[in-house]
């Protein structure tokens, strides 16, 4: 099968949001007034990102959706992707498969595929998402004011709980195998609560690397500290039995892949987000609160937390 064939048989729909898609030397997109353009781009590798025997229809899914979660975290709209792919060959159930999920994905979250690029070599997958923001609207980083409340959505821990019973660290039972193993391969990006979370949040980022070292980035924007209650994070019944074990500590703390949404917020919008956990019947767990002071400190019951484990890190 030739590039050309691959890309119409598997990568091409009709155009929905764009003037010009797949088919030409590039896209022809509109913005529409009064939004700001807001692009991102993540790139997955097996043997980094995904084991190598990952089912396809999940590692398609996954690789729309770690990037759909960077839109929710800006509080932006997703609406367009570019998919670059190398490929070690052309096997065409796995192609099937892989596109079923990154369109399941796709549609999930009204996102339409508008280009990119094939090519052979060791399986990589690189997507680039553009989403739209009213001006000024965009939550950031840097936004975080001394004495913000400290807010993380769903249940933490479980990816990473997921990759070490794949790795024989752990031998976990059901149903907690399932749910940590669907939470590590089929990420649910949280642009609902993204899109509610505007004028409401005062900074936001997705947690990709773990918690502790994604807070870092916000802490360090906004040139702040942090105090967090390790007991106050919402995770997987087994992490919450096991919370005194260091192990499962640091995989709720560090462990990464978790995709949920990790923000600040003024304490006088507490009720708001209390009231917004329950329109999206969402978990929204208060864990701690910003300091002016510049170090991150996290406690158990008062006792505190290890942290020499600081997330996953490409070239740590």
């Amino acid at each position: 099968m030739s590039e050309f064939n691959l890309i119409a048989k598997y990568f091409t729909r009709p155009s929905q949001h764009a003037d010009l898609g797949v088919g030409d030397d590039a896209a022809l997109l509109r913005v529409r007034s009064g939004q700001q353009l807001a692009i991102s781009t993540d790139m997955l590798v097996a043997g980094t990102h995904f084991f190598h025997d990952a089912a396809p229809y999940s590692i398609g899914w996954k690789s729309l959706a770690v990037n759909v979660s960077d839109m929710a975290a800006m509080g932006a709209n997703p609406r367009w992707a570019t998919l670059a792919i190398a490929l070690p060959e052309v096997n065409e159930p796995w192609l099937a498969e892989f596109s079923k999920g990154f369109f399941a994905c796709a549609d999930a979250f009204n996102v339409e595929l508008i280009g990119g690029d094939t090519t052979r070599g060791p399986l990589t997958l690189s997507v680039q998402i553009m989403g739209e923001v009213p001006l000024g609207l965009a939550i950031q980083r840097s936004g975080a004011k001394a004495g913000d409340d400290i807010w993380v959505s769903g249940t933490i821990g479980s990816a990473a709980l997921g990759l070490a019973h794949l790795q024989g660290k752990v031998a976990l039972a059901e149903p907690t195998t399932t749910h940590c193993l669907t939470a590590l391969t089929m990420p649910t990006p949280r642009v609902a609560l993204g899109l509610a979370l505007r004028g409401i949040a005062n900074s936001c980022i997705d947690i990709s690397d773990g918690l502790t070292a994604d807070l870092s980035h916000i802490l360090k924007a906004s040139n702040l500290g942090a105090e967090l209650a390790l007991e106050n994070i919402h995770c997987d019944d087994y992490l919450r039995s096991h919370l005194n074990d260091r192990a499962i500590q640091q995989c709720i703390l560090a462990g990464g892949d978790d995709y949920e949404l990790l923000f600040t917020a003024p304490k006088s919008q507490r009720q708001h987000i209390q009231q917004l956990s329950q329109q999206l019947q969402l978990s929204l767990s208060l864990i701690g609160e910003t300091t002016a002071q510049s170090t991150l400190v996290v406690k158990h019951h008062q006792q505190t937390v290890d942290l020499s484990s600081k997330g996953f890190d490409h070239f740590g």
